[in-house]
């Protein structure tokens, strides 16, 4: 393929994906990554400043999809609500990617630099959490709880959804932990 062909960034994220899993991603070079991809190194650091970046490179598109639902929710919604709200409709996101989620998350889960750098990707998205509830009013420590515990039961849905057996919807599991998680605080 050439370099002039589309979907360069694509390209690259499949190339990464498929060598991490036949090789680790620690034996992985960059040189090896756009070779597959028909790219050059230069295209591949106009897309991604790292290796570790090929594997996270949605996360902001995830971010803004979050943050625009929070800020979105009906002003009448309770913070956990707002945050429920914003974490079921990350379905929609996902849909149609649960075997590459699920082969990106068996390259992350195999490498402990990978597993740091996905913890950090999920305190900001906390963090941008907790600072779009404050917008709306929310008060700490309640912005910072809701956003905590909604990046919690994304953790274990997504979990859930990419290890389950058949084809779950992962917006349904994301309501299932929420109900579980009001349970386990009214005690039952």
């Amino acid at each position: 393929m050439g370099r002039w062909e589309p979907n360069a960034r694509g390209r690259l994220g499949q190339a990464a994906l498929e060598l991490y899993i036949e090789r680790g991603y620690e034996q992985t070079t960059v040189a090896e990554i756009a070779k597959r991809a028909g790219l050059t190194e230069r295209t591949f650091f106009r897309h991604f400043a790292d290796k570790r970046e090929v594997l996270f490179y949605g996360s902001s598109t995830l971010q803004d999809h979050l943050v625009d639902a929070v800020a979105g929710a009906p002003d009448s919604a309770a913070p956990i609500d707002a945050i429920a709200g914003a974490v079921e409709s990350v379905g929609v996101v996902f849909q149609g990617r649960r075997e590459s989620a699920r082969q990106r998350q068996s390259v992350i889960a195999a490498t402990a630099e990978l597993r740091e750098r996905e913890l950090i990707k999920l305190a900001s998205l906390s963090a941008a959490l907790a600072d779009t509830l404050r917008r709306r009013g929310v008060t700490e420590p309640a912005a910072s709880l809701a956003a905590e515990a909604g990046i919690a039961v994304f953790k274990i849905a997504f979990e859930r959804w990419i290890s389950g057996p058949g084809e779950p919807d992962l917006s349904q599991l994301v309501r299932e932990s929420f109900d579980e998680l009001k349970a386990v605080m009214a005690g039952r």
